[in-house]
């Protein structure tokens, strides 16, 4: 199998004549804003990596805990700003739009910040940090307040020797449709789950009429995500991976672009010499 190849010129006249492109995202390029992601060497959250907390077991056993970590993640989120990557991807969806072209973002991100950069068409296959889902009547509902509720403020600290807030399951985030006050939970796919469906096939759908693919930022580790991109590949699609290292799927793809997202990123969506608009 032949190595991938590192041609800008050359992956630029694929997406000179490209009328749908999907770009696949993942923890690389929010990583490059400063995105916690709590996995590997450093990534904890007091003594605990993501999957430790993100598991419908965890959020059983102690959703004071679960929320105190996902109310931390949304505070430091407030901080944090899309970076050259993101606003690359949101200037091109714009652009090419006006010349009868698309862009779909298909993210396993759940920080919004394509939705900040100004992306519109943006699938996040693994939810939003900032959306609550009600355990009792299933409501899903955009949530930005700063704390999430009066009992989590000043809670959340991510150093191994702070207190768990033991906040009683009542003061807890509660849904306020009428009559319900049920427990709400993140509205983020958690290990263990599925995928919302309806979510799966429209991107299914995306990547089967796709003709040119983008891989940005991600490891190609995590199912089913890893699999998008190869099978695009497999029908002949051009599919050009940007990251910071090889992954196991990058032998598959016809381009690889290595270092920051943020620097390799820009100049191959930039404005192409034969556009009009």
């Amino acid at each position: 199998m032949a190595r991938p190849s590192s041609n800008l010129t050359e992956f630029r006249e694929d997406f000179a004549k490209a009328k749908h492109i999907a770009i696949i995202t993942g923890a690389g390029v929010s990583a490059e804003s400063g995105v916690p992601t709590f996995r590997g060497q450093g990534g904890y959250w007091r003594k605990w990596q993501a999957q430790d907390l993100a598991t419908p077991e965890a959020f059983s056993r102690d959703p004071s805990l679960v929320w105190e970590f996902y109310h931390y993640r949304r505070e430091v989120m407030r901080s944090k700003m899309p970076n050259p990557a993101h606003l690359a991807i949101a200037e091109c969806e714009s652009r090419l739009s006006k010349q009868g072209r698309s862009v779909v973002i298909i993210t396993q991100n759940i920080d919004e910040l394509h939705h900040r950069a100004g992306s519109e068409h943006v699938y996040e296959i693994h939810g939003s940090l900032f959306k609550t889902r009600c355990m009792s009547c299933g409501e899903v509902k955009a949530n930005h307040k700063s704390p999430i509720c009066p009992a989590l403020e000043g809670k959340g600290e991510p150093d191994p020797g702070a207190k768990d807030a033991r906040i009683p399951v009542e003061h807890l985030p509660r849904c306020d449709r009428s009559g319900c006050n049920g427990l709400l939970r993140p509205h983020v796919v958690w290990f263990g789950e599925t995928l919302d469906s309806d979510i799966l096939t429209a991107v299914e759908q995306e990547l089967e009429k796709c003709d040119l693919c983008l891989v940005v930022g991600t490891s190609s580790i995590v199912y089913p995500a890893a699999m998008f991109a190869p099978q695009v590949a497999g029908r002949g699609v051009p599919v050009a991976e940007f990251n910071m290292e090889c992954t196991p799927a990058t032998m598959r793809f016809k381009y690889h672009f290595e270092g920051p997202c943020g620097v390799t990123l820009p100049p191959a969506l930039e404005r192409h010499e034969s556009e009009v608009i």
